[in-house]
């Protein structure tokens, strides 16, 4: 792991350092909506962050992120960090009811929802005993004018680094979702280990990720990288279509892409069908898969028809972002590649014996960007982290 001080909070890597390094007219996010600089962001967290004491939310207290992928996802998502406060990005297709069991799990004191989502959640605000504030962001939502009623300067919390920055909800697959505490140091060992050395990120570089930002995945493609390397990164608050997939490559002309294997077949199944018309913007120089197994033939079909190769891979929403990888000009379509430097993985049976090649056991890995553990359940936390 890198050396961080022990006092570090992560929003002076991810924002506050690019408007010191010169990037604050340069673009760091765009929406179908509107652009956002990285001056602006630099403005937006510091207001967030400012919101949050204005409305007696402490540091360490939470707030939970029911947010479609806009600019103001990352404002107040880094604007929490900033003030110490912890953000919880949770998915936007959750029921009435999942939400209630994760609000009262968690004890946010504030949620930010994205009006078209305050229907789902609407209902139970009421009765959540640690719930103190609902803003509604976007629409007719009372966020902007809230926003912008405060100083546009902050002072960072003086957070440490081993603290807990913000929580991701578990998929809950077996049982019900579990809060997953990540650390201040987390988002840029994910960038150090896996998206500078093997995707090669740079400033120059635009991201576009299917995959949302409430997604660990998607927290990384769309947030964590272009961030840690002043960059630019497309949101997309809507399905992911491919239909949708390819107006955005080609109105963007993104140099990398994250998706998934069903979202890359179907793209596929469309190219097909329209035929030379289609393309993906000309400037796309690797893409990414994870979520799943990314079949053979699926990678195969899509670097022969757009030149591009995919770059498969498995993460977690424990260890935050992938840890096994194919690499780019060596890629085995089939594999989900090798092992990052910086990451021990062994493969073992029921009783924790190691297991050779082309056995099937449970993979175990140990790294920098894990998390801290699971909010509230010690035994899982126990069963899941097996620590050193």
């Amino acid at each position: 792991m890198s050396d961080y001080p022990r006092q570090y909070n992560a929003a002076a890597d991810m924002v506050d350092r690019h408007g010191v390094e010169g990037r604050s007219d340069k673009t760091a996010f765009i929406d179908p909506a509107r652009s956002m600089t990285y001056g602006e962001l630099v403005t937006e967290t510091n207001q967030a962050a400012n919101l949050m004491a204005a409305l007696g939310i402490r540091r360490e207290e939470r707030v939970a992120c029911v947010l479609l992928d806009t600019c103001d996802y990352p404002a107040i998502f880094w604007g929490a960090i900033k003030a110490g406060v912890v953000p919880i990005a949770l998915n936007t297709l959750l029921t009435t009811e999942q939400y209630r069991y994760i609000l009262e799990d968690s004890r946010a004191r504030a949620v930010f929802v994205s009006a078209p989502l305050l229907p789902v959640v609407e209902p139970i605000l009421e009765g959540l005993p640690f719930l103190n504030h609902v803003i509604v962001v976007g629409g007719d939502g009372g966020y902007a004018a809230q926003r912008d009623a405060q100083p546009e300067t902050f002072a960072l919390a003086d957070t440490v680094a081993d603290e807990v920055a913000f929580w991701l909800y578990s998929s809950g697959s077996t049982g019900m979702p579990k809060g997953t505490k990540h650390l201040h140091t987390s988002p840029m060992e994910t960038c150090r280990l896996y998206a500078k050395p093997v995707l090669g990120i740079g400033e120059d570089d635009v991201f576009f990720s299917a995959a949302k930002l409430f997604f660990a995945y998607g927290l990384g493609n769309g947030m964590s990288f272009p961030l840690s390397v002043g960059a630019t990164a497309v949101l997309w608050p809507e399905r992911p279509t491919p239909q949708a997939m390819f107006r955005q490559l080609q109105q963007h002309r993104p140099t990398l892409y994250f998706g998934v294997p069903t979202l890359y077949a179907g793209m596929l199944a469309l190219a097909q069908s329209e035929g030379a018309d289609i393309d993906t913007g000309g400037r796309l120089r690797l893409c990414v898969s994870a979520g799943e197994a990314l079949p053979e033939e699926v990678g195969k079909a899509w670097e022969k028809r757009f030149g591009v190769e995919i770059l498969d891979g498995i993460g977690s929403t424990e260890m935050l972002h992938i840890f096994l990888s194919n690499r780019a000009n060596a890629v085995r379509y089939g594999t989900s590649g090798q092992p990052l430097p910086g990451y021990d993985l062994r493969l073992v049976d029921d009783d924790g014996t190691e297991l050779g090649d082309g056995a099937i056991g449970e993979l175990l890995v140990r790294g920098p960007t894990a998390a801290e553990g699971y909010w509230n359940q010690r035994e899982k936390t126990r069963r899941t982290f097996a620590g050193e």
